[in-house]
């Protein structure tokens, strides 16, 4: 049912990359130049990447990717989705990086990694992405396994508090536990384009409008806690955990103030929340 279930992601994650390419402008040309997509809060906590080895899980269509090997980084990067490796690709030959790009569901490529001993110095993960996860034991324990001795996970994701309210900001929903499946029948939206420029650093272009994703997805709700504590299950050492009272990015809200540095927070009269939260753990020597 699991292995079902990531199969149906894989689908609906298929359908909407070429509209979220759309809006991405010359990416290309803006890491060409020097441009980076990624935001400060993972630049922090990662540290220093020259010279270094890392694996970028559920990597989309690696802008981020590419942002991590132009800091020095051998970047291999891991996604589900067939269209998004095939336009990272494309997007590491046009803006001449150079990353390896795998297509693989994230639990048979950690799998597949541990049998293959493969090590890197960091592992990093970033923005939607622990919520496509139906087991954190598993992909905690993965992750530790590929880690060298010293060696870091970064995870910058959007704050499971954030989910109780609705669009209107009103509490609708109960606190995300137990990893409790959330079918999507609408399946993944085209929030690049819904960002509105939130999430394209190189110039937002109008592309694709009106899209409407004919393959459903599921979605699988873990409060914070679970998180870290799969982590530290696994043998790691959490090393920092912070947490945001804005978004990077993404309008998930109605009325959202744009603060520098495409941030978002909400609007005023609404007490602040935390929206993000960002962690550093390590695998002791």
């Amino acid at each position: 049912m699991e292995r079902s279930l990531r199969e149906q992601n894989r689908r609906s994650w298929n359908a909407v990359v070429r509209a979220h390419e759309s809006h991405r402008g010359d990416l290309a040309r803006f890491l060409r130049s020097g441009g980076t997509t990624l935001f400060p809060e993972e630049l922090r906590l990662l540290g220093d990447l020259a010279g270094g080895t890392l694996a970028h899980l559920q990597c989309n269509a690696g802008g981020d990717s590419l942002s991590l090997a132009a800091l020095g980084a051998a970047v291999v990067g891991v996604d589900v989705s067939d269209e998004a490796v095939s336009a990272a690709r494309a997007l590491s030959e046009r803006a001449g990086i150079p990353a390896r790009f795998e297509r693989a569901d994230v639990y048979e490529w950690l799998a597949d990694a541990a049998r293959r001993g493969r090590r890197f110095d960091a592992v990093f993960s970033s923005y939607g992405v622990v919520c496509w996860l139906a087991d954190l034991d598993a992909w905690a324990a993965g992750i530790a396994t590929l880690l060298e001795p010293g060696g870091r996970f970064v995870l910058v994701d959007f704050h499971p508090v954030a989910e109780i309210f609705d669009a209107g900001w009103n509490h609708a929903r109960s606190y995300p536990s137990g990893g409790e499946r959330l079918r999507l029948d609408e399946g993944v939206g085209d929030y690049v384009g819904e960002s509105a420029g939130g999430l394209t650093p190189a110039g937002f272009s109008a592309g694709v409008r009106g899209f409407e994703n004919s393959e459903p997805c599921h979605l699988f709700r873990w409060g914070l806690g679970e998180v870290v504590t799969a982590l530290a299950r696994a043998g790691l050492r959490l090393c920092v955990l912070e947490e945001y009272p804005y978004a990077n990015g993404e309008r998930h809200f109605s009325g959202m103030r744009e603060l520098p540095g495409r941030r978002l927070a909400p609007p005023e009269g609404v007490p602040a929340v935390p929206l993000m939260y960002g962690l550093r753990a390590e695998r002791p020597l």
